[in-house]
């Protein structure tokens, strides 16, 4: 069965006001439009485009057993716009996380609570894939010898940053626990010369990092004087280019700088955040999950199972993510093997799924639900879709 869907836009600050708009054929609304969820998510489920009102969460306690599922999906598809940096955050693993969500319900910490950490029971790995130009990302800590070199550049004299250089020349123990003590004092307002190395970072113009640099200059318009500016200055800058994603796991510090891209994600809503935002910041706790090891982020490789079939599969079992492209809608129909419940989620063209029984044309920002009784769908037509769908370990 196919089940058309439908969302609105979440409107966040650091949102696009034109690209979502531009994307799904529409005038701009005027609002920062950042996110729309395709899931069933009860932060903001999809609605079923059948009429009857409901959300896809109710869609599926009501429909979904004849369908070939009970359960909730264990992934969250999303449009992403960024037009400025999202907050520096990490997520919790899943072990992580099932004991800071139990220990703070038995704390009788609210779950809509502004300082509550752990809103379920989840991990929330997550893939961005870039489908508009380049997107720009922060992710991880730079290499060892990169660290230091652009600690040199800034020429900061602090007793705060000598420790942590002077732990660069050690080796990978030493500069992990160095690199996590100095967030840890940045964050906590213990790092006394923090203004100094903010001036300094917004100032800085080493050749050798006049994009990084250039890049850290926006992230500091945006947010002045925040300590995270300078933990971006740590982390690696990734550009992708269109087509390309960025697998975030468990602990891996990252944020969004610019772009437009598909996120998929395990459901879930923990963020322990590290900077570049208002919002709440529980220093001990991120710290207790960040991974701090500095090295290079690869990029996430695409498997292609057919021509203009490929596969992003993470080492999770949530979800993996089939981008089709198809530029001649007379070649043969490309075939995809759904894992459970799968959603597609076109993003150029005018692509068509093809059902046992029925088929969807989706114009760009749209979406559909394919049952798992499907087994398998066709894609015809042209242009582009996204299918999100469960890991090969597991299914829905």
């Amino acid at each position: 069965m196919l089940v058309p869907l439908t969302n609105v836009p979440r409107n966040y600050d650091w949102g696009s006001r034109d690209a979502i708009a531009r994307l799904q054929g529409r005038e701009a609304s005027g609002a920062p439009e950042a996110e729309v969820w395709f899931g069933d998510h009860p932060g903001a489920p999809a609605l079923v485009g059948d009429g009857s009102g409901r959300t896809l969460d109710a869609w599926i306690s009501e429909e979904g057993a004849a369908r070939g599922f009970t359960t909730s999906l264990p992934y969250l598809l999303k449009l992403l716009a960024a037009k400025s940096p999202l907050s520096i955050q990490a997520h919790p693993t899943l072990e992580q996380a099932r004991a800071g969500y139990e220990s703070e319900e038995a704390a009788g910490v609210p779950r809509d609570a502004a300082h509550r950490n752990y809103r379920d029971a989840n991990h929330k790995p997550e893939v961005i894939v870039a489908i508009d130009r380049d997107f720009e990302a922060l992710a991880g800590f730079r290499p060892v010898g990169e660290l230091a070199e652009i600690l040199d550049a800034l020429g900061v004299e602090d007793p705060d940053v000598r420790r942590l250089r002077d732990a660069l020349d050690g080796t990978e123990d030493d500069a992990r626990r160095a690199i996590t003590t100095f967030v840890g004092a940045l964050l906590g307002g213990d790092v006394g010369g923090a203004p100094a190395l903010i001036a300094a970072t917004a100032a800085a113009n080493a050749s050798r990092f006049a994009e990084d640099f250039a890049a850290l200059r926006r992230i500091e318009e945006a947010y002045p004087g925040d300590p995270g500016v300078v933990v971006a200055l740590l982390m690696n800058r990734i550009v992708l280019a269109e087509g390309q994603a960025l697998f975030v796991p468990a602990g891996v510090p990252h944020a969004y700088l610019r772009g437009l891209g598909v996120e998929i994600m395990a459901a879930s809503d923990n963020v322990l955040r590290g900077g570049l935002t208002p919002k709440h910041v529980d220093v001990p706790e991120l710290l207790s999950v960040l991974d701090a090891s500095p090295g290079r982020i690869a990029l996430l490789t695409p498997v292609v199972e057919a021509p203009g079939v490929e596969v992003f599969a993470p080492p999770v079992s949530d979800f993996s993510l089939v981008r089709v492209r198809r530029k001649d809608a007379a070649e043969g129909e490309s075939r995809v093997e759904l894992l459970g419940a799968t959603i597609a989620l076109a993003t150029r063209g005018r692509p068509t799924i093809v059902g046992s029984t029925a088929s969807v044309a989706l114009a760009p920002g749209e979406a559909c639900l394919i049952t798992p009784d499907e087994g398998a769908v066709r894609i015809a037509g042209t242009g582009e879709v996204f299918l999100a769908r469960s890991g090969r370990a597991a299914s829905v």
